[in-house]
């Protein structure tokens, strides 16, 4: 804690995706959490002259809350890494992997962490030539997303053969990268990672019941629109099971400090791995501050194991 502030610290959020709003909730609340632990802390949006601005301000260590393209890809990681400037949560490699689904979901079965069943779709081709091989693979339900987006914007579950096209042909011309996942049937459960070394936690699994057909955009960040259970309503042995299956997704993509790992439990019991967010929301609303409050660690105190990851 000495060292710590004894630092000029920049909570970096804002950014140019769609998740821009979220972002900004996050890195004010981490802002406002430093502010009050007495931490020498300003809070930076990305700009262009991103580097040239901290330079300016001397900043020694940038706590980054940003989501989605540009902020958590890799792409402001190695802009820090070249400045020279540590930062929180994972390093370039392990960003530009967790954001990319198609990469991740490829080592995931390289290390055999089971994973929905997925198809990529090439953009250049026919739609109607991409949706007759889907019909050929995969039974309806399916679930139709775009390879780099957080927060579930642009998911569909796709129900019936007639709105495949269509569905297909908005999303790929909306986000041009996209793949098809088979529909898996379970209950939806995010467990959050914390910690770095030996000291790597899975933190309490939470259970998320939507008011809408699944965990969308809307029903993140809508007070209300979900329910969450915490912990989740599994048996032990299956409760351990999905925690080390979330370990070793963070473990697979060479993730750091901290993440969070979405996951389906299958009525045969298996944990299926959707997806690892490498920056997860710390919005009041937001699943990550939540499973720390029920291991006993307040949201300042998570804040602090985030900040000190950076070193």
């Amino acid at each position: 804690m000495k060292t710590l502030k004894a630092k000029k610290i920049a909570v970096l959020c804002g950014g140019r995706s769609g998740e821009r709003d979220v972002s900004l909730r996050s890195g004010k609340r981490v802002f406002d959490s430093l502010k009050k632990q007495k931490f020498n802390v300003t809070m930076f949006d990305l700009t262009d002259d991103l580097i040239a601005q901290l330079k300016k301000k001397k900043i020694d260590l940038v706590y980054v809350a940003l989501h989605g393209r540009f902020g958590e890809d890799g792409c402001v990681q190695g802009l820090l890494e070249v400045a020279n400037i540590p930062y929180t949560g994972s390093k370039v490699l392990a960003s530009a992997l967790a954001m990319n689904k198609l990469a991740a979901k490829r080592i995931f079965d390289t290390c055999n962490i089971p994973t929905p069943r997925y198809l990529a779709i090439d953009p250049q081709s026919d739609v109607k030539k991409e949706a007759d091989k889907l019909r050929r693979i995969f039974p309806f339900p399916l679930v139709i997303k775009p390879v780099s987006e957080g927060s579930s914007l642009g998911i569909s579950i796709v129900k019936e053969d007639d709105d495949l096209e269509r569905i297909l042909a908005k999303t790929v011309g909306e986000y041009h990268d996209v793949f098809i996942e088979e529909f898996v049937k379970g209950r939806e459960v995010t467990v959050g990672i914390i910690g770095t070394g030996d000291n790597v936690q899975a933190l309490p699994i939470l259970e998320l019941v939507p008011r809408k057909e699944f965990y969308d955009f809307e029903a993140k960040y809508t007070s209300g629109m979900t329910e969450f259970i915490l912990p989740a309503r599994l048996p032990k042995a299956l409760y351990k099971k999905t925690q080390d299956t979330a370990l070793a997704a963070h473990r697979a993509l060479g993730c750091y400090g901290v993440s969070r790992v979405d996951i389906i439990v299958a009525g045969d019991q298996t944990p299926y791995v959707h997806e690892v967010n490498s920056i997860p929301g710390m919005t009041e609303h937001s699943d990550l501050p939540a499973e720390a409050a029920h291991a006993g660690i307040s949201f300042d105190q998570l804040v602090i194991k985030i900040l000190a990851s950076a070193y």
